[in-house]
Formats: C-alpha cells, structure tokens, sequence
C-alpha cells in the first residue's frame, strides 16, 4: 500500500494519521490504527452517541435525521416481502430502531457504545452490546448506517454478517465516498475521513469486491444527498473559516451537481443481495 495523504484527528485529539491506499479493494486504511479506539469516541459533542443539539451544526443534524429516518426503513420495505425481522448494528441511540419498529418491524440492535446504548434505553430501545449477542440468528434486513468504516477486523467482520443474513435477505450498508468531489476537495480537511474512528475508507468498487467472495452482489446504490452539505460544513470549521456556512453550502451544492453525471456522491448506500 502507498501513501495517499496525510491528515489529522480533528474532532478529539488532535492527532496525525495517514491514509494508505489499497490498490486492489480500491480503497484507503486508516493508519496507524490505535489499539484502543474507546477514548476517541469519549466527546459530549460525538452526535452519533449524545443526540446532541447544542450547536447550530448539532440542531441541522438532527433535523435532516429525523427527515431521513422514514426514508430509511422504507428503502428496506422495498427489498423484502416476507417477514420484517430486522438487525442494526451500531445502532446510536436507537432512533432508526423506534422508526423501523412503529413500521411493523421485529428489531434488535447492537451499539457498543455505553452512553448510546443508555440513551437508547431511556428512549425505550433496548440494545445489544456486541454482535457476539446475536451469533447464531438469522436476519432478513441488517443495517449498518455509517458504521462499516468504523469497524475493525474488517474481513471478518464481513463474514460474520454475512453468517447472519438469511439467504433471501438484504444487507444495507451506507458509507461515506472517497471519491466524491467534497472529498477531492478538501482533502486532508474532509470531515469524512474522521480519523481513526473511520479505519477504512470505499469506494463503489471496495464494496464489491469486499462482498464478492460471499456471493453478495451490489443491485443497487442509493446517494445520501445531504451528506455533502453536512461534510462540507464540518470540513470549512476544521479549515478555521469563519464564513463556512456560506462556503459550505456552494461546495455541497457542486459536490452533488457533479455527482448527477459521475455517480460519485459524498456518502452511498449500497443495497446488498446473495446471488442466486
């Protein structure tokens, strides 16, 4: 692997990290990878964990995840047509969840973060420490909204959701974009990136071939529009620029203009099938 740029922890510690890319998933790692990720995550203002809305960046996240919600559960309402049983791993504070399981769905959810999970169950969603819980069952849908790049071990990460998936089930994976034109762009400042808490970085092409080996194939990819804007408001606050709500909104805004034609949006959601 070659050396692709190098960039910093912006969010927690401040530290250096480098990206090397993988020349045959056509995809970037995360290294070093610290041996212990817990204390990166250890932030009042992770969103993902607190349900922060204390920041104008917080209130807007939170606004645009409650529109998305919705959205989310009837992308998996339209790929299964029996039974809604349903696995979400890295599962917040469970708001996915509620959504999914006022929809009709049989849920269970696995975070292991222990601030997610305890706001999660203040909520009323109970969730699962680890994917150790669940070994052995069987699902239709699993999830994992913006979670893959966080997990380690990858390869047997993949197998072990591959074991649980039922064969007619469906894998629904969301990721951020390497090759989007707001990734491009700003480069080692790409929120993104989010090192080390996102140990891998794909492209179209990593998918596939990650999944291959166990006759999954991608049949569809979703683009999750708004995550241009988003990444691009927390990348001109890593910049220092005072005005990044203005510069924010035109770099978003090309970002997903040009994705019209290169099919390269800031983040994709890739809808997995076993092949028959």
């Amino acid at each position: 692997m070659r050396l692709f740029l190098k960039t910093k922890d912006f969010y927690v510690s401040g530290e250096q990290f480098e990206l090397h890319r993988d020349e045959d998933l056509d995809m970037l790692v995360t290294k070093p990878e610290p041996q212990n990720l817990a204390p990166y995550y250890e932030s009042e203002n992770y969103i993902s964990h607190t349900d922060s809305k204390t920041s104008f960046t917080d209130k807007l996240y939170q606004l645009v995840k409650a529109k998305n919600l919705k959205n989310k559960v009837q992308i998996i309402e339209d790929q299964i047509d029996k039974q809604k049983n349903l696995l979400d791993l890295g599962a917040g504070t469970g708001d996915f969840l509620i959504t999914a399981k006022k929809s009709g769905f049989k849920v269970i959810g696995v975070e292991p973060n222990n601030k997610a999970r305890t706001r999660a169950g203040e909520k009323g969603m109970h969730l699962l420490s680890s994917m150790e819980d669940v070994s052995g069952k069987k699902f239709q849908a699993i999830t994992l909204w913006h979670v893959l790049e966080h997990l380690p071990n990858l390869e047997e990460q993949v197998k072990a959701l591959v074991n649980l998936l039922e064969e007619d089930g469906v894998l629904i994976i969301a990721v951020p974009n390497f090759k989007s034109f707001d990734a491009k762009y700003y480069k080692s400042h790409w929120a993104a990136f989010d090192v080390p808490r996102h140990l891998w970085h794909f492209s179209k092409t990593s998918i596939k071939k990650l999944f291959a080996p166990h006759k999954l194939e991608v049949v569809k990819i979703k683009p999750m529009w708004f995550d241009a804007f988003y990444v691009s408001l927390l990348s001109e606050k890593y910049k220092g620029n005072k005005m990044y709500l203005i510069s924010a909104f035109f770099v978003g805004l090309w970002s997903n203009l040009t994705a019209i034609f290169t099919k390269e949006q800031s983040s994709l959601i890739y809808i997995l099938k076993k092949k028959k």
